[in-house]
């Protein structure tokens, strides 16, 4: 990636400095596409090598960045706007190309605290980590 698609990528992610769910920065510095079925909130993103750690697969913090979201977002678009107040990731396999899917769906619902995980596949359909999170609603 050269200094001209590096300017480009992030001058598209700044966009107009919305700060709403579906198109904030990360959302569009990483191409994320976000989608909603039924209990469930899936975001997609295509690797690509800027997402890249040293050893030359997907980064573990975009990965969970991207499962942060689906979760983040599911509880969003049920209950209202939360925060994450713990997250823990589990990675079995790593990605190097291609869509990778994160699917959130909740474990319980609280009045005010909400348990959830998301599940994350490579185009394949191997399930590549798997996130649970406890979340509070603001």
């Amino acid at each position: 990636m050269d200094e001209a698609q590096v300017r480009e990528l992030v001058e598209a992610a700044m966009g107009d400095g919305r700060r709403e769910f579906g198109s904030f920065f990360l959302s569009r510095f990483f191409v994320m596409t976000v989608s909603y079925e039924a209990d469930s909130c899936i975001v997609s993103l295509d690797v690509k090598p800027y997402m890249f750690n040293p050893q030359g697969s997907l980064h573990g913090g975009v990965l969970a960045t991207a499962l942060d979201i689906s979760m983040g977002h599911l509880l969003k678009h049920q209950f209202g706007a939360g925060a994450t107040l713990e997250m823990k990731v589990q990675y079995f396999a790593p990605v190097r190309s291609g869509l990778v899917t994160c699917r959130a769906s909740f474990l319980k619902k609280g009045r005010k605290t909400f348990f959830l995980q998301s599940s994350s596949m490579d185009g394949s359909g191997e399930t590549i980590a798997h996130a649970t999170s406890t979340w509070k609603q603001l």
